[in-house]
């Protein structure tokens, strides 16, 4: 590749930049990485995400025999059980039918819905912008909470991706994949509108969860 080309990955990785902190996504990560939310709050971001993964997660079922999108669907990623996990530690085992979608999770999972299941790049875009920002930024986020709240592995089985024996590597082949992934310039372009997208609709979860958070310290 001509080094003067910057490669594909990286556009993602600098369009998903440009949309964080829009809404509320700083806000609230900061003020739980910060000691300034309670484990009602993080349970209720888990909740929340519950929805999220339970949508992408059917839509990698339905898409992992594509051939665009095979080289990206792994069960050594695949969270529903951790978050499932979780909830019951922090919620109760009837944690489900406590948490509700507020109206940006609804609108998070109706995107996925959409798209998700349909158009390979769609699926990418959206696999890409949840999985590589959970597994670059989980081994920080478990340590935090686990001091914060006293958690061993119960309560942050979410952050930990304990299949993975060399996260950094398998970020590095992820992004490999992306670099590699048959799509025309148009079909790109359209992929990182489509991340941006999903970046915003991931900050505007947050933004809510945010807004509504019991600690505000």
């Amino acid at each position: 590749m001509d080094a003067s080309v910057t490669r594909f990955s990286e556009l993602l990785r600098l369009r998903a930049r440009r949309t964080h902190g829009v809404a509320g996504r700083t806000d609230f990560l900061d003020a739980l990485r910060g000691g300034h939310c309670d484990v009602a709050d993080y349970a209720d971001l888990l909740g929340q995400y519950a929805f999220v993964y339970d949508a992408i997660e059917r839509a990698a079922e339905r898409m992992a025999d594509h051939p665009v999108v095979s080289p990206f669907v792994t069960s050594q990623l695949t969270r529903m059980p951790a978050i499932r996990a979780d909830l019951e530690y922090l919620v109760g085992p009837d944690w489900s039918e406590l948490v509700c979608p507020t109206p940006a999770t609804t609108a998070y999972v109706r995107r996925l819905n959409e798209v998700a299941a349909q158009w390979p790049g769609g699926f990418v875009a959206h696999h890409y912008t949840r999985y590589l920002g959970d597994l670059s930024g989980g081994r920080a986020m478990s340590a935090t909470l686990s001091q914060q709240f006293g958690f061993d592995t119960n309560g942050v089985l979410f952050w930990i991706f304990d299949q993975l024996a060399d996260p950094a590597s398998f970020e590095d082949t992820y992004r490999e994949q992306l670099d590699a992934a048959p799509w025309d310039d148009a079909e790109r372009e359209r992929v990182l509108a489509e991340v941006e997208l999903a970046s915003a609709l991931d900050d505007g979860l947050l933004a809510e969860l945010d807004a509504r958070r019991t600690s505000v310290a």
